[in-house]
């Protein structure tokens, strides 16, 4: 079979979805060709600039306007805003010839069947034999699509479904039509993983597919139950959150920002389409939303639905919620469940529902019904809308953000505990579940020696989850590779002599127990082993060190302890960078502060797409003291060969750090220093970072690692020590810095400055760090500093003085 390439995509349609996938495409490299229809009339600009409708800017208007609006939106679809030059524009009348060229066309209309059908016969005259053609439909059947298409059309159509944002939403559902080829099933299943960074599932042409059917029945199920126990809109929310493992926005917060309106379509969807399914009167519409709708209450884009912004007559903004049983807004009111106050010492999401669905107040209550109808209902969709059950996990967590899948739920409470819990909620299982646990298999997943197992029901045992060859996943190594720990972290032989160090804190702070554990497996590595990754699987890599500890210790004035946790800090990061053995750092989602040094400091970055990192100490009231300030004055300094704008270079990273900028994507941090080009590495598929690492760890160890030798760094001293004092003082003059703003910024410029040196001076890392560790200690003495710190540790956001 001739081996496929993807070089070219083109993208019909230019809404929010068409945008976003064209915009995804070019975060890959990928070009892209995004086409809309010609505008019928003229827009009152148009009209006063004497355009006429055969004018190309009037033509291309509703597909360069729709670009235009993605890229300004935030989040942002784009890792770089440099990338959308990989993204041509045109319209369907003149330019749908140029999908000649493309490797594979992506349908993105408006969901109606007549209109896709017109577009495919267009499309038909235009693409080149073999070429991929897929659609983003969310429902419309795959046979109705195909009709009239030619024979090579349709061994190379397929649904692929990404969700809204096709940037950060993982799930991609690869649904192939009835004379679809096996190859091309597997290809979009691989490349979706490998390319796009996604979690393919493999699903069958069934009303709304596995993620939205399993997910808009959760929704549409729990509105009758929130209704029948009288629960309100906050309530649920607070249920619903993340202290399940769910978005922050959770239920009702989620459904207005994608609009009720969107979710309604749907659910009539599924009603409409779905005559057989045994809960079809959970997605009947209740009353109160068919009021919402009548309303007109849709959400964000209505300016209210669940909730409302408004503004008092003082100017101060508040959020109204709806009651449920009057149909008015009214001020939200605390949530307190004695349930939930039961689970507040267990850390692992998992491990709460078993004694969630034990509660005995409404919060219980709430957690049984709920639980027990979304496992009745994902068991009797298997075989009808997927064959294996973890697929239906799988687009749970990749499509609407779940930390775990019912299946994975129904594991952690126990299999037959969760039978009795249904029965006694009037919900019955599938018959398949009652047959395996007669195979005297007890749950839905297993591991076996670092593989994770599911139930298959054709074999009636557990058998591998295909496609993990390629993953190293830490949840299933951990009990049997794990070589040394201490409560904050943990060391596992990866195999081949590469450790791996991971972070347990919480929220992975950076304190002793961490910077002992990044020590003892360089040690060991050093040792008896070959090269260590700092690597872990949790959403964010980490915030920063542990910020708590030093503000007791400044609070404590125990200074000599903070300079000596300081220099214990310094000392790990240099470890990182001037061990005798490769070192690896795998940055995901919030890497700030003193993880930020610590990828400055590694020998590799292995950085997944959606890393977010910087230096923000500034926010806090000090300055990055874990080698950071050092780290970038040397990588300015060795730029300044090639480069003679000194002052420009040392001021843009000084802004940087007093800005406490952050990265909004991994190649963002390229720009801004962070990460460096022709060393460090992106990552589409954050699950693939530390199988990644290993494998450069190993090709360093192959090409001769060696360590690294220190080299001293040219400080400009009073130079660059000049250009900031001005600089900072000209901010507070004009009120754009407070005086502690001020005081900050002065210590920081003194240390990228090299001090208060006469001339330009080559100088020890040692000598810099020193200075950062004399600045971080002076600013720990000062008041607002520990009220910033105080304010930023309740709060979790940074106070100005």
């Amino acid at each position: 079979m001739k081996k496929r390439h993807i070089k070219k995509v083109a993208v019909i349609g230019s809404g929010i979805m068409g945008s976003g996938i064209a915009c995804h495409f070019a975060n890959i490299g990928v070009e892209v060709l995004l086409l809309d229809i010609v505008p019928r009339e003229l827009n009152e600009s148009e009209k006063a600039r004497n355009l006429t409708l055969e004018d190309s800017q009037v033509r291309n208007r509703i597909v360069n306007d729709s670009l235009k609006a993605a890229l300004k939106s935030k989040p942002s679809p784009i890792y770089d805003q440099s990338f959308s030059s990989r993204i041509t524009t045109g319209n369907l009348e003149d330019d749908l010839k140029n999908i000649k060229d493309a490797d594979w066309v992506i349908e993105v209309v408006v969901e109606r069947l007549d209109i896709k059908k017109q577009v495919f016969e267009k499309i038909e005259k235009y693409r080149k034999k073999g070429s991929l053609i897929t659609s983003n439909t969310s429902g419309i059947p795959i046979k109705f699509m195909n009709e009239g298409r030619s024979e090579d059309f349709q061994k190379h159509f397929a649904v692929t479904h990404f969700f809204n944002p096709p940037r950060y939403l993982k799930l991609f559902e690869v649904v192939p039509g009835p004379s679809c080829k096996s190859e091309v099933t597997d290809f979009l299943m691989m490349y979706g993983e490998k390319f796009l960074g996604k979690t393919s599932v493999l699903a069958k042409d069934t009303p709304a597919f596995i993620g939205n059917r399993i997910g808009i029945f959760g929704i549409m199920s729990l509105f009758h139950i929130v209704k029948d126990m009288g629960l309100t809109v906050e309530e649920v929310d607070k249920l619903t959150g993340p202290l399940i493992g769910r978005p922050k926005s959770a239920t009702f917060r989620t459904i207005d920002v994608v609009g009720l309106d969107t979710l309604v379509h749907t659910a009539n969807g599924v009603a409409e389409n779905a005559k057989n399914d045994e809960m079809q009167d959970s997605f009947a519409i209740p009353e109160f939303i068919s009021t919402m709708m009548e309303n007109n209450w849709l959400g964000s884009k209505t300016k209210q639905g669940f909730y409302k912004k408004t503004v008092d007559k003082n100017g101060k903004k508040e959020i109204l919620v709806l009651d449920l049983d009057t149909m008015e807004y009214r001020m939200s009111n605390k949530v307190s469940f004695a349930t939930l106050g039961t689970t507040k010492t267990i850390e692992k999401v998992i491990d709460r529902f078993k004694v969630l669905v034990k509660g005995k107040d409404k919060a219980g209550e709430f957690y049984r019904k709920t639980l027990s109808a979304i496992f009745a209902y994902a068991s009797n969709r298997i075989p009808e809308i997927s064959d294996e059950l973890y697929r239906i996990d799988d687009a749970m967590k990749a499509g609407f953000g779940w930390e775990h899948g019912p299946f994975e739920i129904w594991d952690s409470i126990g299999v037959e505990e969760g039978l009795k819990m249904m029965e006694s909620e009037g919900y019955q299982p599938n018959a398949w579940v009652n047959e395996m646990l007669a195979a005297n298999c007890k749950s839905f997943y297993g591991i076996d020696n670092g593989t994770k197992l599911y139930f298959d029901l054709d074999e009636a045992k557990q058998i591998k989850i295909p496609g993990q060859d390629a993953f190293i996943i830490l949840d299933n190594i951990r009990e049997s590779k794990t070589i040394w720990s201490n409560n904050d972290a943990s060391i596992q032989h990866l195999g081949d002599g590469v450790l791996n160090v991971e972070f347990q804190s919480k929220m992975n702070t950076i304190g002793g127990g961490v910077l002992q554990a990044i020590n003892k497996g360089i040690d060991l590595a050093e040792e008896e082993y070959e090269a260590v990754i700092l690597g872990n699987q949790a959403a964010n890599f980490s915030v920063g060190a542990n910020l708590a500890m030093a503000f007791m210790l400044a609070i404590e004035q125990e200074y000599d302890e903070l300079s000596m946790a300081t220099k214990m800090f310094q000392d790990t990061v240099m470890r990182l960078k001037y061990s005798a053995v490769p070192t690896l750092i795998t940055p995901r989602g919030m890497t700030f502060g003193g993880a930020c040094e610590m990828g400055l400091h590694a020998d590799k970055v292995i950085a997944a797409a959606e890393t977010y990192t910087g230096l923000v100490e500034f926010g806090v009231g000090i300055i990055p003291a874990g080698a950071g300030t050092k780290e970038m004055t040397k990588r300015v300094s060795e730029l300044w060969k090639k480069d003679d704008v000194k002052l420009n270079r040392l001021r843009d990273a000084f802004i940087n750090i007093a800005m406490a900028k952050v990265a909004t994507s991994a190649e963002e941090a390229f720009d801004m220093g962070y990460f460096q080009k022709g060393k460090d590495v992106v990552v589409v598929n954050a699950d693939r970072q530390i199988a990644t690492a290993k494998r450069y760890a190993i090709q360093m160890l192959e090409d001769g690692y060696t360590k690294p030798v220190s080299k001293k760094v040219k400080v400009l001293g009073q130079q660059a020590l000049g250009m900031f004092l001005v600089g900072t003082d000209s901010l507070e003059k004009g009120k754009y810095a407070s005086e502690h703003d001020k005081k900050i910024a002065n210590k920081l410029g003194y240390v990228m400055a090299g001090g208060d040196l006469s001339e330009p001076t080559l100088v020890t890392e040692q000598y810099l760090l020193d200075l950062e560790r004399e600045a971080i200690l002076s600013l720990l003495t000062e008041r607002k500093t520990l009220e910033r710190i105080e304010h930023t540790l309740k709060t979790g956001k940074p106070l100005r003085n």
